[in-house]
């Protein structure tokens, strides 16, 4: 007698096993890396990301953009797009190639399966070549920091190298030279927030330039003085709007129009002893973030102070630390609250839009950069690729190690993994050489996307590097192999190592899979 199928999921609720359950993982994680392999590299293109429902257009070539645009069904696909987020976050470049590296390990992985190799197996093997890569990488690892010449000069090679793939190639080493002053200024400090990019269309991307100090887009008030030296600056969060009764749902009656003019008053001299308070506090410019109402501006320009309303929570906070104050809403004691202080405050011109430029803020490391373009998306490209040169720059400078880009650290790491494999026993010898395939992947995918032979150009430097010359590299220019090191392929210690050490955490995280349990979706209850 045949016992009927037990079912143990609900309605709807789906279970892919064993070899499905793998396949699909492949096959998904693989498709992510093949969908943002193109970008990589100086020669990488871009890809356009068009939302249906509000129709707007994003231009990117950073893969952590990409990823994160894109609605996936897939949960190996997901685990990529997750730790593409975690590199982004982390040194905030090196995005598309953590996916890249991730997918190819992975795709090896797929042949090894096939070739009825257990996954553990192939695990264990990939946990010694990756062990053996981080070691050769961090043996090639240079450190330039004691000397400040050869640092800065590092620290260029890094920001030219990030730039190469990205929109502001065509302009690296003018958007270098201001990534890197950007970062100096920080003094040590990875807090970007100090780093201020404003973006306003108009002009070539090179009219951008680096302003010393902050810039706030927005207007001062009517009949205030449009320049204040040796500016007292107490930010405020505080609503200054005289013409409403504050008791919300509160119906006042009168029975004469005369009464109507007794609240009014009441409220207008609220208003006042609320603006004496806040000029007890010995300030000439007051910044708030919310509305300031006709009568209080007539109020701070008779007393000549600049004040500047809607300074929106993203321009006060930065404003309130860029000038060592604090965000203040109560004003009974003045002698408790910390003001702003900085040399000058000015309006000034960019574009078409007037702004208020303060000079000589507290923190000396604040900067702002004003990025200018052709289009909005331009100047939103324009702003990822030179956010994610300005990570890498400040990681960089806390953790000063640099490595060789161009396809030269993968090499090297290929070739010490080769190494480990031929002195591992068992079929784990197999999977360090797959993790080594998987590595040289990188110059070829660099090769393939400018267009070159890449077969041709990574045997070279196979064999370049087999014979000693551990510098040797692509030149994506001429085509050829090339030592970066004299190129100035320099590329972050911390990036590559994150790369490498996600990538390989990722693939083996998939390759442990061999079920996939899909739940139904909740049904909406009808009411």
């Amino acid at each position: 007698m045949s016992l009927a199928p037990v079912e143990l999921f609900k309605d709807n609720a789906t279970e892919e096993r064993a070899e499905n359950a793998r396949l699909a993982s492949f096959v998904g994680a693989i498709a992510v890396g093949d969908l943002v392999k193109t970008t990589l590299g100086p020669k990488g293109m871009d890809k356009t990301l068009q939302s249906m429902s509000t129709g707007n257009i994003i231009v990117t070539n950073d893969g952590a953009t990409i990823l994160k645009s894109i609605a996936l069904d897939n949960a190996a696909a997901k685990v990529l797009v997750n730790i593409s987020k975690v590199q982004d976050d982390e040194v905030g470049d090196g995005t598309t190639s953590v996916c890249v590296l991730a997918a190819e390990l992975l795709r090896e992985g797929e042949k090894l399966v096939h070739q009825h190799i257990h996954p553990q197996t192939i695990i264990e093997g990939y946990r010694i070549a990756s062990a053996a890569a981080y070691k050769a990488l961090e043996a090639s690892a240079k450190d330039h920091s004691t000397n400040p010449v050869e640092f800065r000069e590092d620290l260029m090679n890094i920001a030219k190298t990030t730039l190469s793939s990205k929109v502001l190639s065509q302009d690296k080493e003018y958007f270098s030279n201001l990534a890197v002053d950007a970062v100096l200024r920080l003094k040590g400090s990875t807090n970007l927030d100090n780093i201020q990019i404003i973006k306003k269309p108009g002009g070539k991307l090179t009219d951008s330039y680096l302003s010393p100090g902050f810039i706030l887009d927005k207007k001062i008030g009517v009949n205030q003085p449009k320049r204040i030296e040796n500016a007292k600056i107490l930010v405020a969060n505080t609503p200054m709007d005289t013409d409403k009764v504050k008791i919300f749902g509160a119906r006042v009656r009168v029975d004469a129009t005369g009464k109507l003019a007794e609240l009014e008053r009441a409220e207008k001299d609220k208003m006042k002893e609320k603006v004496e308070k806040i000029k007890a506090h010995g300030i000439n410019c007051f910044v708030n973030r919310q509305l300031i109402y006709n009568w209080p501006e007539q109020l701070f320009a008779d007393a000549g102070i600049m004040a500047i309303e809607h300074a929106d929570f993203d321009g006060i906070e930065r404003l309130a630390l860029v000038t060592g104050g604090e965000i203040t809403s109560t004003f009974d004691h003045p002698e408790l609250v910390k003001l702003g202080q900085c040399d000058v405050i000015e309006e000034v011109i960019i574009g078409e839009d007037r702004l208020i430029k303060f000079s000589g803020v507290a923190a000396g490391e604040a900067c702002t950069i004003v990025l200018r373009g052709a289009t909005h998306q331009l100047l939103d490209e324009a702003e990822r690729s030179l956010h994610d040169a300005l990570c890498v720059l400040s990681q960089t400078v806390k953790e000063p190690r640099t490595t060789l880009g161009g396809g030269c650290a993968e090499m090297l790491m290929a070739k010490a993994v080769e190494e480990v494999a031929v002195t591992t026993p068992g079929k784990k010898a197999i999977a360090c050489e797959a993790f080594a395939k998987a590595l040289r992947q990188l110059p070829t995918i660099l090769a393939d996307n400018a267009g070159y032979d890449s077969a041709e150009l990574v045997a070279e430097l196979r064999a370049a590097h087999h014979k000693g010359q551990s510098n040797y590299g692509l030149n994506m220019d001429l085509g050829i192999i090339g030592d970066v090191r004299e190129l100035g392929i320099t590329e972050s210690f911390k990036l590559k190592k994150q790369v490498l050490l996600s990538a390989s955490e990722a693939a083996e995280l998939i390759l442990r899979v061999d079920d996939i349990i899909r739940c139904a979706p909740r049904a909406r209850e009808r009411q």
